[in-house]
């Protein structure tokens, strides 16, 4: 009985790790296609060293990351393949850095790429702009000048420094460090929403059902002991194989060949809209059940288990990983693990 449950229990848990990961899949890839990531940095830093001039860059709702941000005008920088210039031709600080940063950048659709920027590789581009600038006071004037709002806390972090250059660079570097933890932190805040949208529809669109997939695979358990049941006692237990299979009263065992060649997780993901089957040795074949998903989604009967469903791809793949892991005792060694 206990095999029951256990089986049961990793049913489940690798059910809801392979749509987490499909889930996570179908987010990152909405997040490339449309460049957010590097849209969301982009914009923080044209109002963080440019300042916003009455419109921030940088969105503060989750409708304006996901609805606005990707297709707006893009404040991303023009991607660019040559070394920085002797002589700049930026006309901001945000186009001054990039300039500093093209060695780390890729191009796409004729913009920079460049998501993530290392605080060690910024402060190194802004001691680059300070040389440029005839110093760091030479470089605060102007950036006071202009009203940019990375004048505040360079200005700090020269007070700091007491004049010394490396204090300041290492000061630059931990301010930077901390702005990206929180821009982080906000990035992620405003994912989790999308995350939790893109898993709704995902449970609707497949009508994924958690409480009927379990008991779908206590049956698939009960249908297999049925077959060694039989097997043991001959003709004899056949009967009771029948009662399992009313569909083919005349061939039991071909009932079961039907039942076990489409498990507990297929059946699962069989009540999308659009479904395929592939017979043996014929092509594929497309059928439209539109209707009997609509008839699903309004069943109240189903309403839990699309509910448990939800809830559990919020949890995320890294979760169910763990605890599939625990579950079924697969470790990974150290070795193996530093050795790739």
């Amino acid at each position: 009985m206990n095999s029951v449950y256990i089986d049961l229990a990793i049913g489940l848990v690798l059910a809801f790790l392979m749509f987490s990961l499909l889930l996570s899949g179908v987010n990152e890839g909405l997040v490339r296609l449309l460049g957010i990531r590097s849209k969301f940095l982009w914009a923080y830093l044209r109002d963080t060293l440019d300042g916003h001039k009455g419109r921030k860059s940088i969105p503060s709702t989750i409708a304006e990351v996901f609805a606005s941000l990707p297709f707006r005008r893009d404040e991303r920088p023009a991607f660019s393949a040559q070394p920085p210039p002797v002589r700049s031709s930026a006309t901001s600080w945000t186009g001054l850095l990039y300039e500093r940063l093209r060695e780390i950048d890729h191009g796409k659709d004729g913009r920079t790429s460049i998501a993530s920027i290392p605080p060690g590789r910024f402060a190194m581009a802004m001691m680059e702009i300070v040389t440029g600038e005839g110093g760091v006071p030479a470089m605060l004037a102007k950036l006071e000048q202009s009203g940019s709002p990375l004048y505040r806390p360079l200005k700090g972090a020269w007070d700091t420094a007491h004049g010394d250059l490396d204090a300041f660079r290492k000061a630059v570097e931990e301010w930077f460090d901390g702005e990206m933890s929180r821009l982080t932190m906000l990035y992620r805040r405003y994912v989790r929403w999308v995350i939790a949208a893109l898993g709704l529809v995902l449970t609707l669109v497949f009508s994924m059902d958690a409480l009927e997939y379990g008991r779908a695979i206590l049956t698939d358990n009960a249908i297999r002991a049925q077959v060694a049941t039989t097997a043991d006692g001959g003709a004899r237990s056949l009967p009771s194989l029948r009662d399992k299979c009313p569909e083919h009263p005349a061939d039991p065992y071909g009932c079961v060949t039907e039942v076990l060649s489409a498990p507990a997780f297929v059946q699962m993901v069989s009540h999308a809209p659009v479904s395929v089957r592939i017979p043996e040795g014929g092509s594929p074949q497309w059928s439209w059940k539109g209707g009997d998903w609509l008839h699903r989604l309004i069943s109240p009967g189903h309403w839990p288990g699309f509910l448990i469903t939800f809830f559990a791809l919020l949890f995320g793949a890294p979760f169910w990983w763990d605890i599939l892991r625990r579950l079924t005792g697969i470790r990974v060694r150290a070795g193996e693990t530093s050795g790739k």
